[in-house]
């Protein structure tokens, strides 16, 4: 009696284990199922390039506030024969036009960052569009040449922003190297922020009138190009054709 009550008390964890494995192995397959969904669907900005390891990064710096900075950071990179991308709000061109001739005239490259730096997932198409040609128009009218290139304020993308860009003829970039500049750290915590955390590959995000840039910028060109790394435009490190977006925003170019 006690053996068949043992062989039943067997069979029965047996089978609660097993329907319990199924479960979670169906839960798992369906979550997979909305993940491989989602990634399929949903438009991203780049945040970083896959480029081996041919060492080309982008620095950029953000301009919406203030503009006395801007001179000395174009300096710095010219000194030492570096590129960066300057990505230009409408309402900062306008005030400063000097300046984006400056940025302009020493080989820098000028992205888009639209006319009045709005929470643009807010807006409808219209707007958004007018959003983005605005700085267009502006930068060409001053520089003869229209962005390529656009970063959304306050990192902020959906579907139909994306979508927008394109038309445009743009590519919207995001960063994956967040320097936090613009919290007013110090520009020793922003180097170590910066030159720790860069890869191949990687965009940097700064910003042009940041309380510290000049403190930690020629450190982080100094130091990143003694570790191998080549400074090009956002624009030279993209690949214009033949990509794919992972779902870390991560561009990679077909084989």
């Amino acid at each position: 009696m006690f053996v068949v009550l043992k062989r039943k008390q067997i069979v029965k964890a047996l089978i609660i284990a097993v329907v319990f494995v199924s479960c979670v192995v169906c839960l798992s397959f369906a979550d997979v199922d909305r993940t491989v969904f989602a990634k399929s669907t949903k438009k991203l900005p780049v945040y970083r390039v896959d480029n081996g390891e041919d060492n080309a990064i982008a620095i950029s710096f953000d301009a919406a506030w203030g503009a006395d900075k801007t001179k000395r950071i174009v300096d710095l990179l010219t000194e030492r024969n570096l590129k960066a991308t300057f990505f230009l709000v409408g309402f900062w061109a306008d005030a400063y036009k000097e300046e984006v001739a400056y940025i302009a005239d020493n080989g820098m490259e000028i992205g888009n960052h639209s006319k009045n730096h709005l929470h643009m997932n807010s807006l409808d198409e219209v707007k958004t569009k007018e959003e983005i040609e605005y700085v267009n128009h502006a930068v060409r009218t001053l520089t003869g040449v229209t962005p390529k290139v656009f970063r959304a304020p306050f990192g902020e993308y959906d579907d139909k922003l994306i979508s927008c860009v394109e038309e445009c003829g743009m590519t919207a970039v995001q960063w994956d190297v967040d320097s936090l500049d613009w919290k007013g750290i110090s520009g020793a915590e922003i180097i170590k922020r910066v030159v720790g955390k860069v890869k191949s590959g990687s965009i940097i995000l700064c910003h042009n009138n940041s309380d510290h840039i000049l403190d930690a910028l020629p450190t982080i060109l100094d130091e990143l190009t003694a570790k191998g790394y080549k400074f090009v435009t956002v624009g030279e490190l993209l690949y214009k054709d033949n990509y794919t977006i992972d779902a870390q925003g991560v561009q990679h170019k077909n084989k």
